[in-house]
């Protein structure tokens, strides 16, 4: 099948890796040329503005959008919405904020136009173990979507099946959900990031807990000096504890246990507030995520051991650079 994508960057670029490699085709566009390049180099067919991109897309045609949320993603889809037609289909897989896609798809629904919001988790190892989605959107587009997001998801891979799940959607199994309407993909994917906010907490929390272990505020008999790398690597074998999160931990402090090369800076990219604004609305008690989020409004100010151990977490999964 045939997808468009816009925005070559850290997940754009690799989602249509994925895709060329299960023998998709793709079109793809980015303001940085060289972006476009690697990828024509590897089989993509490249575009140098997004009239010639629409140009280069079978009907009904199918683009993906990949860019940071707002302003930019914005102007994208109200572009595209003026150069495609009646059938035609646009994707926003960045991290927009749900009310604006339930807007975005209100407003190209006149011109026939369907509108798909895909909250995509995977970061920078989507390449390799596929991308676990939350889509929203009709069912017509995203029954003639499915061979895309069917190559996209990780596949049941080696995971134990879940005992109860017979006649329920095998999609889910896979790695991937049709969430509900336009919206609903970004509003789990933001819901998502909220409780990702919460795990690492916990963890980061819990580990600048051992690191203090011997702090000389403590009698001399109840201090212990702790290999806080080997607790994370024997954590992640057979506790109730173990995740990914926690394997990105292991290998965080593997390298170096002190973490001199991350300053504790730790930034949110909207979705925990979101998550917040959210639960406010329902009338819904969020204590951990409320304190989580709080936490990362405090690294600002001081860093502490914790502070780096979240920024550590966020360049594994998604290689989010703290700023200089």
């Amino acid at each position: 099948m045939q997808l468009g994508m816009i925005g070559l960057g850290r997940m754009g670029g690799n989602i249509v890796r994925r895709l060329l490699r299960d023998g998709h085709t793709a079109v793809v566009f980015d303001r940085n040329a060289e972006a476009v390049s690697a990828l024509v180099a590897e089989g993509a067919v490249g575009a140098a503005s997004l009239e010639e991109f629409v140009s280069k897309l079978s009907a009904p045609r199918a683009a993906w959008v990949m860019l940071p949320a707002g302003a930019i993603t914005e102007a994208t889809v109200k572009s595209l919405g003026g150069l495609m037609e009646a059938d035609d289909c646009i994707i926003d897989g960045g991290n927009s904020f749900y009310q604006d896609d339930i807007r975005r798809a209100a407003a190209l629904k006149g011109a026939g136009i369907h509108y798909v919001d895909v909250g995509t988790s995977g970061g920078v190892w989507g390449l390799e173990r596929g991308y676990c989605m939350m889509i929203g959107g009709d069912d017509a587009a995203l029954e003639r979507l499915d061979p895309i997001f069917r190559t996209l998801a990780p596949g049941v891979g080696t995971i134990p099946r879940t005992p109860g799940r017979e006649g329920r959607d095998a999609r889910a199994e896979s790695g991937y959900v049709h969430a509900g309407p336009s919206g609903a993909g970004h509003f789990v994917k933001m819901v998502h990031n909220g409780i990702e906010y919460g795990l690492m907490q916990a963890y980061a929390e819990g580990f600048d807990i051992l690191r203090h272990a011997n702090s000389e505020d403590l009698p001399e008999a109840r201090r212990f000096d702790l290999n806080i790398g080997d607790i994370a690597e024997v954590w992640r074998r057979g506790s109730v504890v173990s995740s990914w999160l926690l394997d990105l931990t292991a290998g965080a402090l593997a390298q170096d246990e002190h973490l001199e090369d991350f300053s504790g800076f730790v930034a949110d990219s909207g979705e925990g507030r979101w998550t917040l604004n959210a639960a406010i609305e329902e009338s819904v008690p969020a204590n951990v995520l409320s304190a989580a989020l709080y936490a990362r409004f405090r690294s600002r100010e001081e860093a502490s051991y914790a502070d780096k151990l979240l920024s550590a977490m966020r360049k594994g999964f998604g290689g989010h650079q703290e700023p200089k």
